[in-house]
């Protein structure tokens, strides 16, 4: 089974490498996306080290933000040539910094510029190109936009579409109440699996345990995004997902020896000039819902300018527990 069958949500600040990482010990199979780049800043700006990823975190996607088709054309190219397995265009993001810059959710509104971007997203690599969207944007009906939206991405030759079965509000509502008022409706999403039986498509939206993600894979989608979820209770969804979603037969990450495996992830940060909490903040959900987990989160919290050392006494106690 392909590795978007469950996918971590490209997050904006959450979902950088170490994270990443930390979530490929988890989980050997789950398509891990980058927060999102901008096309204006790998093309205007020379800052390519935001591409900069690490091989353990295959496979992994990257996801772009932009409006200009040749800019991001530019950008597609400099992800592949990095070695990403998917280039993303983000066509779902409500926030402010993305409307002024017109891309993100507000391209909701001009499919055939996506049409446009994505075809030539395509021409510049090999490499396989995707979008995510909403259901529509502000006013729009989304039986209406999308399905507009399909056709344009459809007619530029995509044929991977992960849809966040939510409107968004572009004025009005902040991207968190964006991302938790708009009604979802899988149902809409739903009946596109039928009208584009070319097009693989994933949703995204609610999803909070994996036996959701389950039942929404037995209808029919092609695959699962999970976000928020799958960072606080890393654990609890991408620990169990190989077995439940891949049919892996190896045990799944136990969360101690995930903890112990961290360790080199966080030298290494640290090592580029790094502070401890800059990466160990990506755990501080490895132990919800057990024993221990409230100590655990309030041990990484406050030693936001520990050392290596620090974290590595703190594991060595969860061991000792254990063996207790």
């Amino acid at each position: 089974m392909p590795p978007w069958r469950l996918s971590v949500a490209p997050m904006l600040d959450w979902t950088d490498s170490n994270c990443r990482q930390f979530h490929r010990l988890l989980s050997r199979h789950a398509l891990l996306y980058t927060e999102m780049v901008t096309s204006a800043a790998l093309v205007r700006g020379g800052a390519r080290h935001l591409l900069t990823f690490s091989p353990a975190e295959h496979p992994v996607a990257l996801q772009l933000g932009g409006s200009d088709p040749a800019e991001l054309a530019q950008a597609a190219r400099m992800g592949a040539e990095e070695g990403y397995d998917e280039i993303n265009l983000n066509v779902g993001c409500p926030s402010d910094r993305v409307q002024s810059g017109c891309f993100g959710a507000v391209l909701m509104k001009t499919p055939d510029l996506v049409g446009e971007c994505l075809s030539a997203m395509r021409a510049a690599t090999t490499t396989e190109i995707t979008v995510k969207c909403r259901i529509g944007v502000d006013d729009q009906d989304p039986e209406e936009a999308l399905p507009a939206f399909l056709d344009a991405a459809r007619a530029a030759g995509i044929r991977r579409v992960t849809v966040h079965a939510r409107k968004a509000w572009l004025q009005g509502l902040s991207p968190k109440e964006n991302r938790e008022v708009p009604p979802l409706d899988y149902e809409l999403v739903a009946r596109m699996l039928a009208a584009y039986p070319d097009l693989s498509i994933s949703v995204n939206g609610g999803i909070a345990t994996l036996e959701q993600a389950q039942a929404l894979l037995a209808r029919g989608f092609d695959g699962v995004m999970i976000g928020r979820a799958a960072y606080h209770q890393p654990a609890d969804i991408l620990g169990a997902a190989d077995a439940a979603i891949w049919g892996d037969e190896r045990a799944p990450a136990d969360p101690v020896e995930v903890a112990q495996k961290a360790e080199a992830i966080i030298a290494n940060h640290l090592e580029r000039g790094g502070r401890l909490i800059g990466a160990t903040r990506h755990l501080l959900g490895l132990f919800a819902g057990q024993p221990g987990a409230r100590a655990w989160r309030r041990a990484l919290s406050e030693m936001p300018n520990g050392t290596l050392g620090d974290y590595r006494a703190l594991v060595a106690g969860l061991t000792e527990r254990r063996a207790a």
